[in-house]
């Protein structure tokens, strides 16, 4: 027996073969002839889905063309501050919205983009991430990074005491760091000279003084190679995959601004302690 809503049926509901019942369906159209009765009926019929085996279908037709939408939207225009949605923004978006009351999170096709580009320059973010609540915090956004930026962003709070974890970065253990910490902890010691003598000859010399817990100030440094153990490269990685990827800025400061509106919103919105799962056992082959 011939499947329903196919040409056969059809045909065979006109008392003509499948081919001559679709043509004959449209120029019944066509003419007029055919009520709009009939052709209400024929068009939701033929739209509504075949019998399938399993489990009924999770959303309607309507709720699927309103999360499509979504996704062909502008994700700023629905006050997200990234470049493109992701499957796990359009999902909080459709419950948001009264779409759906959940879904589940499914990765699709990664967008591609064309290969040539016009640079409009760079910006350099240097952030922090405050490990309890999982929150960046005083982020400095500028040109460059030069070691006399990361001194002053990092300069300690005489009313309060910090711990900072670092890698070994250059800028992290400059001689102007060195000074600007003996400095505000008020610290007399003899500095020597750089490359010479005393605590400014290496940067081994300076890491020790650096690594000394001050009043105010504590650095910490994970070993070379081992960046993973600092929790802001965890947060680095999010930023490029929420925002920076594919994204498209028309000058230094648009992409300023994105940065500050993605740090504001993670901070409201994503903020909280992250979780590790490397349990310390070594790599099975």
């Amino acid at each position: 027996m011939p499947s329903p809503r196919t040409a056969s049926w059809i045909g065979g509901r006109c008392g003509c073969g499948g081919t001559v019942g679709k043509q004959r369906q449209r120029r019944e159209w066509e003419a007029g002839t055919a009520t709009d009765q009939e052709l209400e009926r024929f068009i939701i019929d033929s739209l509504r889905d075949k019998y399938r085996s399993g489990a009924p279908p999770t959303f309607r037709a309507q709720q699927v063309v309103q999360i499509v939408a979504i996704a062909c939207e502008e994700p700023t225009a629905s006050g997200y501050p990234i470049s493109h949605w992701t499957p796990q923004d359009i999902a909080v978006e459709a419950i948001k919205r009264g779409i759906v009351e959940s879904i589940s999170v499914r990765p699709g096709q990664v967008e591609k983009r064309e290969l040539e580009y016009k640079r409009h320059g760079t910006q350099t973010l240097i952030a922090n991430i405050e490990v309890a609540p999982g929150a960046v915090i005083a982020p400095t956004i500028g040109p460059r990074r030069p070691e006399l930026d990361f001194a002053q962003h990092i300069a300690p709070d005489p009313h309060a005491r910090w711990v900072f974890g670092l890698d070994q970065l250059n800028i992290h253990l400059s001689a102007t760091l060195v000074r600007v910490v003996a400095a505000e902890c008020d610290l007399d010691d003899d500095l020597g000279v750089k490359g010479k003598t005393g605590i400014l000859k290496s940067m081994a010399t300076r890491m020790a003084f650096l690594q000394d817990p001050a009043p105010h100030l504590h650095l910490v440094y994970v070993p070379k190679h081992r960046s993973w153990l600092n929790q802001i490269e965890i947060w680095f990685s999010s930023l490029v995959r929420r925002l920076l990827k594919r994204a498209s800025f028309t000058a230094t400061h648009d992409l300023k601004q994105r940065l500050l509106d993605f740090i504001d919103s993670f901070n409201r919105v994503l903020a909280k302690p992250f979780q590790w799962t490397y349990a310390g056992r070594p790599l099975q082959a």
